[in-house]
Formats: C-alpha cells, structure tokens, sequence
C-alpha cells in the first residue's frame, strides 16, 4: 500500500470513526469528567492564542512528566509553550506543574485534536507553533503531514525505538515511511539513534533521558520522612509504583509470601490508573490483607488523620495495624517511593512492558523490574549492569527478591544516575542546531 493510499483510508476511517470515537469518550468521561469537558478542543477549535510557541505533545501522565523539566527550561528562556494531550492525566500534570505560566498566557495545556486534516488545521492556526516536539515515539499520520504542510518542524523527543515494535514494524514497513517524515528525533542513547537511522529517520541527535532531569518535590520527601515512622516502625518497606491491570493477583501472592518472612516488610500498593483505585481496594480486601487508603488516613497535607481514622492512636497505628498501604491518589508518587527501601516498578508482567524506573533511582532506591523492559530498554539495560535494578523472570523471583535480594549501596545509584543526567541541555541544543540548519 502506497503512503498515499494509506492517508485517503486513515481519514476515511476517522471521519467514518468519529461518533465511535465521542461515545468513547462519553464512556470514559463516567468515571473522569474532563473527558467529556473542552470537547471544542479535539475539532481543532481553541480560545488561547499562542502564535510563534513550541508545541510539546505528551499524550498522558507518564511523557508530561518527562517533558516537565524540557517545558520548564523553555520557559525559563522566554519561550511560550503549548502542550497537547489525550489523556486528562496528561492535561492535569500539566495544569499542576505549570500552573503560573498557564494564567500569565505564557502557556496552554489543552487537548489534541482528531486525527483529520481540518481539526489540525484550527489548531495551527490558533497557535502556529514555531517547533514541535512528540515525546516518546507517537506516530500519528494526520499531525506529521498537518505540520509539514503548515512548514512546522516536527521531531520525536526523548524518543526509543523499542525492540517489539522494531519487529513488528520490519513485517509492515509503513511506520518507517511515517517515521521518514519527521523533522528528526532526539534520543536516548547511541543504540537508538542507530535504530531510528536504520528506518530512514532523518537529523538524529542523542540528547538522553529527559527523566533524569525531572525536579524533585521537597515537601514530598519531607512527608514521607515523618510518615514512615508511624506506618512502619522497624519494618522494611516495599512500594509498588505503578502497578497496571492484570499483575495485581501476581503481586499479591508475592506481598503474601513475603508478609511471612520474619521482616514482615511493609507494603505501598500504587495502582497505575485511578480508575481502578476502587477496584484494587476489593481485591486487596477479598485477599484478607489489612490495608488503609491514602485517601481515608492522610489529609490534603499528608499528614495522618488522627481523630478521623480509627487505626491512627495518639499520632501512631496500633500494634496492630495495617500491613499496606493503597497509594490511592495522583501526583504523589516521589511520596510513596520515598517511604519505600525498594521499588518494583509495575508492568513488567504484561505484555505492554514495564513503566519508569528513574523516579525511585533519583531517591536513591533500588528497583525490581519484570521480564518485559522492551519499553524502557533505555535505561533498564544499563541499570540492570550497574546492578542499581534486578529484573526477575517469574513470581517466584518476585516473593524472593522482595525480601531475599539486598540491592546496591546508595553511592552506586547515586553514581548511576549522576552520569546519565543532563538530558535538557543536550535536547534545547539539538533543538536550536536543528531549527537554525533549516
């Protein structure tokens, strides 16, 4: 099939698509109503005006963060940003971080709109983006010929190529062509940028992880250091960060089996979406585990609620208290991990592959990984040589690591991290060098 071919069926398929694609979001908007809100937005329609800005698209939580510290530095130089999302975690990690800018018009989070040539019309037109950088690897046929046909240069930032989809791609070639006409892409590492230039991808630089750059909240740490105490006096503590549908009866029989090893670790429950907040709370019940909720034991601070909660006595749990805690929040995540000795980061059970390992480096806490990192090669590869991350094959690894593996010192995390830092600088360079040469 010709790439031609291919964009006449595309925007036949999502003209045809749309009243599918608004009762998905009418669904979703049941259980989180800024689905259903600004729908104006996704038909190319916007009342900000930020002519001449940088456009960032991060689709959900997981690349805004990524973007967080790249957006920051952009600012900081006198840049207007506009960023774009699918997801209402997307848009409210930005609206979070960026809150001041958002007000002063220096910035707009707002959504991407649909996959048809008009609606990306009405959005050049609203902002007429100078640049745009999609973070990860997001191939969106209507946006990479919306922009060149509006002679705004489109590059993948911060951008792997994972080994799965370099399979899967090599079977059906049309992604490459796709890929082909990017402005170019800022990547992780040397092994990237040669998978990126074996597909065609033009003006490749290896700028890093924009992770390892990611700011650290403060009064996050200094939360979790007074929490701890009451929560577990005297007792390792196991977070799971991130834990998607379908590992959640793996990861409980391992938190089971390590409750009977005679450090009895404490255990940090963090569900990947809040929607299944509700969800995980039952099965951790139907499981006979004594459990609290963030959300019932800890107020907008933080900080316990002693009278409220009938397992806090005198500002401490009872003797005996609870064996988990349900992260059932957003935005707190450097919480949960900073009360934690060790880290297992969810996904790497599903097929979909693991979620982000930097955040617990960066606190200096040595992670557990699953046996599918294809989504995050870069750096799990690396950290599993350093021996700062253990990737472990079967759940019975898991129950054993859990309480048997005594990870790496902190100066060898420290280490680690401290050399693969510096992902921002290298990525506004490549930026300029790359908009200067056209």
């Amino acid at each position: 099939m010709t790439l031609w071919v291919f964009l006449r069926l595309w925007s036949l398929l999502w003209h045809l698509g749309l009243p599918v694609v608004l009762l998905y979001l009418v669904w979703r908007g049941r259980k989180d109503a800024l689905y259903g809100r600004h729908l104006a937005e996704r038909f190319g329609r916007y009342r900000q005006r930020l002519p001449g800005s940088v456009w960032v698209h991060a689709v959900s939580l997981g690349e805004m963060r990524s973007a967080v510290p790249l957006i920051r530095a952009l600012l900081d130089r006198g840049e207007t940003v506009v960023t774009t999302h699918f997801t209402p975690a997307g848009r409210r990690e930005a609206e979070r971080a960026f809150p001041a800018e958002i007000a002063a018009g220096r910035m707009a989070a707002v959504w991407v709109p649909f996959e048809t040539s008009w609606a990306y019309a009405g959005f050049f037109r609203a902002f007429r983006p100078r640049a745009g950088l999609v973070m990860e690897i997001e191939i969106w046929p209507r946006m990479i010929f919306a922009a060149r046909k509006s002679a705004v240069p489109l590059f993948m930032c911060n951008a792997q190529y994972p080994t799965k989809s370099m399979i899967r791609d090599a079977r059906f070639t049309l992604r490459h062509k796709l890929m082909q006409n990017y402005a170019g892409a800022f990547v992780k590492s040397d092994l990237q940028a040669r998978r990126f230039a074996s597909v065609g991808v033009p003006n490749i630089a290896v700028t890093g992880e924009l992770r390892f750059d990611q700011p650290v909240p403060a009064h996050l740490l200094g939360a979790a250091e007074r929490v701890r105490p009451l929560l577990a006096e005297g007792r390792p503590v196991v977070t799971f960060a991130s834990a998607v549908e379908g590992e959640d009866e793996l990861y409980l029989d391992a938190i089971i089996a390590a409750l009977g090893h005679p450090s009895r670790p404490f255990v940090v429950y963090v569900p990947r979406k809040p929607e299944r907040f509700d969800d995980v709370a039952r099965l951790v019940a139907r499981r006979g585990l004594a459990a609290i909720r963030r959300s019932e034991s800890l107020d907008a601070t933080l900080a316990p609620k002693t009278p409220a909660f009938p397992l806090w006595e005198g500002g401490a749990l009872s003797g005996s208290g609870p064996d988990l805690l349900l992260g059932d929040s957003l935005g707190e995540m450097y919480f949960y991990i900073a009360l934690a000795d060790r880290v297992v980061t969810g996904g790497g059970f599903t097929p979909y592959g693991a979620h982000n390992i930097i955040e617990p480096l960066a606190l200096k806490r040595p992670v557990i990984v699953g046996p599918e990192i294809h989504t995050i090669e870069y750096p799990a590869v690396e950290a599993i040589a350093a021996g700062v991350c253990l990737r472990v094959e079967t759940p019975e690894a898991l129950s054993e690591a859990l309480t048997g593996w005594p990870g790496p010192p902190p100066e060898a995390i420290e280490s680690f991290f401290a050399a693969h830092a510096g992902a921002t600088a290298r990525t506004l360079a490549a930026l300029d060098r790359a908009l200067t040469r056209r």
